[in-house]
């Protein structure tokens, strides 16, 4: 992976915790600005991650599901014309449509690192689209539930005043 890939998946995965966590962040009152700037990290770098995972695994699945002969190795790497557009992920932060516009900008995404799959392996756009899209909502599935055990465990509970 170039540094420049590398750094275009670290500020896409700012924008997407950004797009996380500010509108959460405006609901509530006196949080320090020095919190929300941890947060926005931890959240670039585990979302840049899991940005640079994608394909990867996209790739691994497709090497156990897909009829390849076993000596065929593939490679998929992001590129900067590939990465760019995640760029936008902020775009869940907006009411109402921030959800369908982040859906369709991860589908783009997906239908880019569809055909270098296809063509890297050989097989049909559909087989290659399906294996991106499992490995997509696999790693997002895994992550969302990461993020709610960690708010479950770091959530302060206040005790009952009546005992």
């Amino acid at each position: 992976m170039s540094p420049l890939v590398a750094v275009l998946l670290l500020f896409a995965g700012l924008s997407e915790a950004a797009g996380r966590l500010l509108p959460v962040v405006a609901r509530l009152s006196g949080v320090s600005p020095l919190k929300v700037v941890g947060l926005m990290l931890a959240g670039a770098v585990v979302d840049g991650a899991v940005f640079a995972l994608w394909p990867l695994s996209a790739a691994a699945l497709a090497g156990l599901v897909l009829p390849t002969s076993p000596s065929d190795e593939v490679a998929l790497v992001w590129t900067p014309g590939l990465v760019a557009p995640l760029l936008l992920a902020a775009v869940l932060a907006f009411p109402l449509l921030g959800p369908l516009l982040h859906l369709s900008l991860v589908v783009g995404v997906g239908a880019g690192l569809t055909g270098l799959l296809a063509t890297a392996t050989g097989v049909g756009w559909w087989d290659a689209a399906g294996c991106v899209a499992v490995a997509g909502v696999g790693l997002g599935a895994s992550v969302e539930a990461v993020r709610r055990l960690v708010v479950r465990l770091s959530t302060t509970r206040v005790p009952d005043p009546t005992r």
